[in-house]
């Protein structure tokens, strides 16, 4: 089978890699002609948890409609660049299988409205962080969840048959459940690192930090019947510790000046328990503060 990856950030980057390294075919479709042709000369490096390098050779273009018929495209790019693609994805054969990977809930719907037999959704855990066009940094080990909403399994195979420790791939029941309950992750910690600049790390080492992300938790628990069953603090304080020394892509996105997921992530959640006459004030503040940043054009 051959898997098109669209997005060469540091998600697309790490997931194609080690895909590669499992010895399925992979092509990487970019935004830029230049990342394609530094991929094309240079090849794709991994930088390893353990300091080592990986290697892996891969396709790269900028233009998917230009590529011959593939089994699985996943969608590695951010929100925002979803509804340019979703026209293009809508012409592709509905035979072609069709992986989302972004944060958040607000593609979840959008995305079922595509016209393809086999559609599944990606949760991931794991740090990555991009080094240059051709290199990404595994910076912590985590699971890649997937979640098939529609149709089969078996499309999804070359993912979910990947045996690597490094990067563990797990199929889980219910996707819009899976995307709700990484949103919440989201959610208790990204705001925070972006407002507090700070990595994951510091929210449990940082007395103050830690006492915002707590009363977080308390309205959520609150807001969400079974969190604690679902989510418990615990889970939330693991992966803070997991991933301590991680710049979270929201602290990224203020580094760099971009425009951040807030809405899709926390603004959708926000929603979400309005809807059910609850609210989550402390979020709302939070969600605020970093649209405000984002005005301001306030970096640091």
């Amino acid at each position: 089978m051959g898997v098109v990856i669209i997005g060469a950030g540091a998600v697309g980057q790490l997931t194609a890699s080690f895909i590669a390294e499992s010895g399925t075919s992979v092509t990487l479709v970019a935004r830029r002609q230049e990342q394609v042709d530094e991929l094309r000369a240079k090849y794709l490096t991994r930088v390893n948890v353990d300091g080592t390098k990986t290697v892996q050779k891969v396709a790269s273009t900028t233009k998917l409609e230009e590529l011959p018929r593939q089994d699985l495209i996943v969608i590695a790019v951010k929100y925002g660049q979803l509804k340019e693609l979703y026209k293009q994805l809508s012409e592709l054969p509905s035979t072609v299988s069709l992986l989302f990977m972004q944060n958040g809930l607000a593609h979840f719907d959008e995305a079922l409205r595509l016209p393809q037999k086999n559609i599944a959704f990606c949760s991931v855990s794991f740090g990555a962080q991009l080094i240059d066009q051709t290199t990404v940094q595994h910076r912590g080990v985590g699971a890649c969840k997937i979640a098939i909403e529609r149709g089969s399994s078996d499309a999804f195979n070359d993912l979910l048959q990947l045996r690597n420790s490094l990067y563990p791939v797990e199929l889980v029941a219910n996707a819009e459940q899976m995307l709700f309950e990484k949103a919440v992750f989201n959610c208790l910690i990204n705001p925070l690192t972006a407002i507090l600049q700070v990595k994951n790390g510091e929210l449990v080492t940082n007395k103050q930090a830690f006492l915002l992300m707590q009363t977080l938790y308390r309205e959520f628990t609150e807001a969400f019947q079974g969190i604690e069953q679902t989510i418990p603090f615990i889970k939330v304080i693991d992966l803070c510790e997991q991933t301590a020394s991680n710049t979270s892509s929201m602290l990224a996105d203020r580094v760099q000046g971009r425009k951040s997921e807030i809405d899709t992530i926390a603004g959708v959640i926000l929603k979400k328990a309005l809807a059910s006459g609850r609210d989550l004030p402390t979020l709302r503040t939070l969600y605020h503060q970093v649209l405000a940043i984002e005005e301001s054009g306030e970096r640091r």
